[in-house]
C-alpha cells in the first residue's frame, strides 16, 4: 500500500513538473513574441521619424523662403523646379525606391554649395553613406546630359553695339582664359599636378560670353601645364573649341595674337588695377585698357562661380574624373543660374567681396597659334581706331 502511495505521489510530481516546463516555455514563447512586435514597432516608429525629419529638413530647404534656398542650394525655388524638370526630361534622372527627384538634386546641390562630407549629408537628410554616393553620382551624369541645354550659343558683337566696353570689338564672341582649380591626385601624380604657387590644381580653360555665361568649359589638364597648351588641346579635339572664321575672343598676353585670337600688346599697362587714374599716353596703351575692360568678364566669370560653389574653393575627396565633372557641372549650373534668375545673388555677394587676382596667371610667350602679319595688322588698326576717336572726344 505505501509503495502504491509512493508511485502515485512520484506521478503527480512528475505531472506537475512537467506541466510547470509548458507552461515556462509558453511564457517564453509569448515574451519572443512580445519583444519582436515592441521591436518591430519601435523599428517602423524610428523610421517614421526619420521620414518626419527628413521631410522638415526638406521642407526648410525648398519649402520656405526663396532667401533660405538661395543661401542652401545657391538658386530660388522657381530655378530648382526648372533643375528638377530638366534632369526629369532630359538628364534621365528618375525616382529610384523611396528617395525623390528632388531629395536627390537637394543633396547634390547641398554638397556643391558647402562643400560638405559624405557623413554630414548622411545626418542632415538621414540616408546611408551608399545611397547618398550613389544619388550623388546619378544626379551629376544627369546634369552634365544638360550641356547642350545648358551651355550658352556665343554670339557676335553686332556692328551697331552702344556698348561702350564691347562696341570696338566688332564680331567677338568673348573671352577665354585659364584658371586653377585645386584637386586630389594620386601621390605620384603631385608632381605634374603641382602649380607655380605649390598648389596641387588642375588647369581649367574656360571661354565666357558677355553676359558672363559658359560657352566652353575645359577641365583636365594639369597644373604645370600653360595655357596655350590646354588651349592647343582644345582646338584640335573634334568636340572642343570651335572659333568661326571671322569671328573671334579676347584673351591675355599670355596667348598669342593670332587669328580667332585677340590679345593684348605686350611690354605695356594693361590690367585694371594698374591704371587708376592715369590717361593712356598712345594708342597701344589704350587699346590694352579697352581690351582689359572688356575681357574683365572671364574673370569675373570664374569668381562667381567659386563664389558660389564652395566645393571648387579647396580640393574634394572624390575622384580625379569625378572632380572633373563636378568642374564642368558647376559651370553649367551657374549658366542656368544666370538665365533663370534676373538679379544673381552671387554677383552681389562678388561686388561685395574679394577681388578677382588677375594677375595670378603666366603670361608666358606661347606657341598655340602662330601669329600672323594680318592680324597684328588689324590690332594696329583697331588700335589707332579707338585712340583717335578718344583723342577728339577729348578735344586733345
Amino acid at each position: 500500500m505505501d509503495q502504491k502511495r509512493i508511485m502515485f505521489y512520484l506521478i503527480i510530481r512528475l505531472w506537475h513538473l512537467q506541466m510547470m516546463n509548458i507552461c515556462l516555455m509558453m511564457l517564453l514563447r509569448m515574451y519572443n513574441l512580445v519583444d519582436k512586435h515592441y521591436k518591430k514597432y519601435i523599428l517602423k516608429n524610428r523610421s517614421l521619424v526619420r521620414h518626419e525629419t527628413r521631410l522638415e529638413y526638406l521642407d526648410s530647404l525648398i519649402g520656405s523662403s526663396d532667401i533660405n534656398c538661395v543661401d542652401q542650394l545657391r538658386m530660388n525655388k522657381r530655378t530648382f523646379g526648372v533643375l528638377c524638370e530638366l534632369l526629369r526630361a532630359d538628364g534621365r534622372v528618375k525616382k529610384d525606391g523611396l528617395v525623390t527627384l528632388e531629395e536627390q538634386v537637394c543633396m547634390f546641390l547641398h554638397t556643391l554649395s558647402h562643400h560638405v562630407k559624405n557623413r554630414t549629408i548622411r545626418s542632415r537628410f538621414k540616408r546611408s553613406g551608399e545611397t547618398i554616393s550613389r544619388y550623388f553620382n546619378s544626379v551629376l551624369h544627369g546634369v552634365l546630359r544638360l550641356q547642350d541645354n545648358l551651355l550658352c550659343v556665343p554670339e557676335p558683337v553686332p556692328a551697331d553695339c552702344t556698348d561702350d566696353r564691347w562696341r570696338w570689338f566688332k564680331n567677338c564672341l568673348g573671352a577665354l582664359d585659364g584658371t586653377y582649380i585645386q584637386v586630389r591626385v594620386l601621390e605620384n601624380d603631385k608632381p605634374r599636378y603641382r602649380t607655380r604657387k605649390s598648389d596641387i590644381a588642375t588647369n581649367v580653360l574656360g571661354v565666357c560670353s558677355r553676359d558672363l555665361k559658359f560657352i566652353f568649359v575645359f577641365p583636365g589638364w594639369e597644373g604645370s601645364a600653360s595655357d596655350s597648351r590646354v588651349l592647343r588641346d582644345a582646338i584640335s579635339n573634334p568636340n572642343g573649341l570651335k572659333v568661326p572664321r571671322g569671328c573671334y575672343y579676347l584673351v591675355d598676353a599670355g596667348y598669342s595674337n593670332a587669328e580667332g585670337f585677340l590679345s593684348p600688346y605686350r611690354g605695356t599697362r594693361y590690367h585694371l588695377k594698374e591704371w587708376g587714374q592715369r590717361i593712356p599716353s598712345n594708342c597701344e596703351e589704350y587699346f590694352n585698357m579697352k581690351h582689359s575692360c572688356a575681357r574683365n568678364v572671364i574673370e569675373r566669370c570664374f569668381g562667381l562661380l567659386k563664389v558660389r560653389w564652395a566645393i571648387l574653393r579647396s580640393p574634394s575627396f572624390y575622384p580625379l574624373k569625378t572632380q572633373c565633372r563636378i568642374i564642368t557641372a558647376c559651370c553649367l549650373l551657374h549658366n542656368l543660374i544666370r538665365r533663370e534668375i534676373d538679379v544673381d545673388p552671387a554677383e552681389c555677394q562678388f561686388d561685395n567681396g574679394a577681388e578677382v587676382d588677375e594677375t595670378d596667371r603666366d603670361d608666358d610667350i606661347v606657341n598655340t597659334i602662330e601669329a600672323s602679319h594680318e592680324w597684328t595688322e588689324y590690332r594696329n588698326m583697331l588700335a589707332m581706331q579707338m585712340y583717335n576717336e578718344w583723342r577728339q572726344r577729348r578735344g586733345l
